[in-house]
């Protein structure tokens, strides 16, 4: 076997996707603390261990202990290369998670032991199955008083629609919890000395009919677990590899990601259930990051492998730019820290300088193959506000820093038709992110705004721009002409009906919710 195919077949690459608060960021941290890519181990509030997860590395990320941009992890466990896409939660910035599942082979659903599914869970969810990658679940916050077990896993069933198959069990939840029964080996892991999370801790594997299963558990606890086994043994689905791959069965583990509880055995089943990276029709061009350092007021784009190997010194093809260039400074990440690297395989996810010139979606290969894989869709912003800033002597500063947070994928702005950038609308898919705007625009480019909330609700854009007149279209009173940063023309409106109505009215005119 090659080098070429050996460092192929060693890459995972992965996003983590959950509810806000249901310990996604932290259960990262902790793959990066067995893969020895930390030493030790932050939590996302950062209260009892005075440190913060790598992964949120912007200042706002460890004020509010939220995650609000993606980050990309490498790291190197037991033979294998991993790339970890740590996602934002939260619901305002489901739009850069979704882009973020663009690049990924397989996905590890995060639950809160204690909540179940919740609503963001659904919907990132969703996308996994659009994208028909593999789902492993991690049920966590056992540590806490957690709901019924048998009830989480039917609630996974009949709430998202996915097969289940424990791979291992727990043993009590809060106060209780004694560890994970492993189901293949039958033995109780047990894991102590972590440092409240912080160091890796000891794993103790304990055969159930060993005398010193009973001093771990009490009569009454072994005597659930048995009752539970039994009836899991005769009622849940078979392990099926084909299924898991299919994203038709997901299998379930249980843990404490705040205490290390079952994290490693978790990696451990993960890295042998997943496959090496997989052929896509999606594009490579997910994420574009501006200002990961301030001191050098740098651009980054981030760009997923699909296919080959990268290498350094070597021209690529701009496909949208139309031209040959040289990708400069490339780069792996660790969320803000870096190191510069020459070479990269299929699935791995390096940074690029950029100068100004790719977009998200864009498409990069050797030069002579002319070919661009499929669009990633934008979302519909459902939240616009006009945006002025306070000092105008710092008109020019303002520009460049709501185009380059535009250009990221963060924000999308438009302009009144036929005017230019005087009058600058900001369009969100969630009102969190006009806060994100204000503080970044404040910090990284000194530029204080004011931000005065608009009526608008739904956005079209026109998709037969070349066959309509936009300036003749006949409207509604509460109708709005905007183009966006690539001169596109789109309608905005305050009310749903106004939609079918200027449809009506303009045979046509060919409106689209969605934008490539």
């Amino acid at each position: 076997m090659s080098k070429y195919t050996k460092e192929i077949e060693k890459r995972r690459t992965f996003a983590i996707i959950s509810h806000p608060d249901a310990g996604k960021t932290t259960l990262t941290e902790k793959f990066l603390l067995y893969g020895g890519a930390i030493n030790l181990a932050g939590s996302v509030k950062g209260k009892a261990t005075a440190r913060h997860a790598v992964s949120d590395w912007m200042e706002i990320e460890k004020e509010r202990g939220i995650s609000v941009t993606s980050s990309v992890l490498q790291f190197h466990y037991d033979g294998y290369c991993i790339n970890i896409l740590d996602t934002p939660g939260h619901q305002d910035f489901s739009e850069d998670t979704y882009r973020t599942l663009m690049a990924a082979d397989s996905a590890v659903m995060v639950i809160d032991g204690s909540k179940g599914v919740e609503a963001q869970t659904r919907k990132l969810f969703k996308v996994c199955v659009m994208r028909h990658i593999p789902i492993f679940t991690f049920i966590n916050k056992m540590d806490r008083d957690a709901n019924d077990t048998f009830d989480l896993l039917d609630e996974i069933e009949k709430e998202l629609g996915i097969a289940t198959c424990p791979i291992n069990w727990p043993i009590g939840s809060g106060k209780k919890f004694r560890g994970v029964f492993d189901r293949n080996t039958r033995k109780i892991l047990t894991f102590s000395d972590t440092q409240k999370g912080t160091k890796e801790g000891v794993i103790e594997e304990i055969d159930i009919d060993d005398p010193h299963a009973d001093e771990v558990m009490d009569p009454e606890q072994k005597e659930q677990l048995m009752e539970e086994i039994e009836l899991l043994d005769g009622a849940s689905a078979e392990f099926s590899q084909e299924e898991v791959s299919k994203g038709q069965l997901t299998p379930v583990f249980f843990g404490s990601a705040l205490t290390n509880f079952g994290v490693e055995t978790f990696l451990e089943h993960f890295l042998k259930m997943t496959t090496s990276p997989l052929p896509r029709t999606a594009d490579d061009r997910y994420c574009i990051q501006a200002n990961m350092n301030k001191a050098h007021r740098d651009r980054i784009a981030f760009m997923r492998i699909c296919s080959g190997k990268f290498d350094a010194t070597r021209e690529v093809y701009h496909v949208q730019g139309d031209k040959k260039m040289r990708l400069l400074q490339p780069q792996q990440m660790m969320a803000e820290s870096r190191h510069v690297v020459d070479e990269a395989y299929a699935g791995d996810i390096i940074g690029v300088f950029d100068p100004g010139i790719f977009s998200i979606g864009d498409t990069i290969c050797a030069p002579g193959k002319k070919f661009a894989f499929e669009g990633i869709p934008t979302f519909a912003p459902e939240h616009f506000a006009r945006v002025r800033q306070i000092d105008t002597m710092k008109r020019k500063q303002f520009v460049k820093g709501i185009n380059q947070i535009a250009q990221e994928g963060a924000i999308q702005i438009f302009q009144e038709f036929n005017t230019g950038m005087e009058e600058i609308i900001v369009g969100v898919v969630g009102v969190l992110q006009f806060d994100v705007l204000k503080y970044r625009l404040e910090n990284e480019y000194n530029v204080d705004i004011r931000l005065e909330p608009l009526p608008y609700e739904h956005i079209r854009w026109i998709a037969n721009k070349e066959a309509v007149k936009v300036d003749k279209i006949v409207g509604t009173s509460d109708m709005k002409r905007v183009t966006d940063l690539k001169g596109n023309p789109l309608l905005l409106f305050i009310n749903a009906w106004s939609v079918g109505m200027v449809e009506d009215r303009n045979p046509d005119l060919v409106l689209t919710e969605f934008s490539k």
